[in-house]
């Protein structure tokens, strides 16, 4: 909606509302992988204590659990990945934006923030990582850059 209210104004403006829309069309398709995802690690988990004994049956629930789990927690790593796209490409449209339209964008990136630290959650939940696991630093850089350019920007129209 920023860019597109600034064509006017700024030239690159066009392209980036045509990224913010790819960028709208991945959170929506990872919404929806999210919630499968979880779904199927939920029934994994109620499922896990139902088989009696152990043996090869264990390991093998043992494996398929497991292997829900890391899905469920990959997708909300995609999305703490995506929400730091998307505050720097709010940021970015904020700095070339019409000043009419900066709050918001900085509304955006602050949005898109949030949602990056919401999904660098589940990742820890869902996957129950521990410190030093390279998903956790991940989803941790992600909510990070995504928190930077969402203050950089708010901070700016203060």
């Amino acid at each position: 909606m920023v860019a597109r209210a600034s064509r006017d104004s700024w030239d690159e403006a066009t392209g980036v509302a045509a990224q913010a829309l790819a960028l709208q069309d991945r959170a929506a398709s990872l919404a929806q992988v999210d919630a499968e995802a979880w779904e199927e690690a939920l029934s994994a988990l109620r499922n896990a204590g139902d088989g009696e004994g152990g043996g090869s049956d264990g390991a093998r629930r043992d494996h398929e659990l497991e292997r829900k789990l890391e899905r469920a927690a990959a997708v909300p790593l995609q999305i703490a990945e995506l929400g730091a796209d998307i505050a720097a490409l709010a940021a970015q449209a904020g700095e070339l934006c019409d000043g009419a339209q900066r709050a918001d964008a900085a509304a955006a990136a602050a949005l898109a923030a949030g949602g990056a630290r919401a999904a660098t959650h589940l990742v820890v939940v869902n996957l129950g990582v521990r410190e030093g696991d390279e998903r956790l630093a991940r989803a941790r850089a992600s909510e990070q850059a995504a928190s930077e350019a969402a203050e950089r920007l708010l901070a700016s129209i203060r």
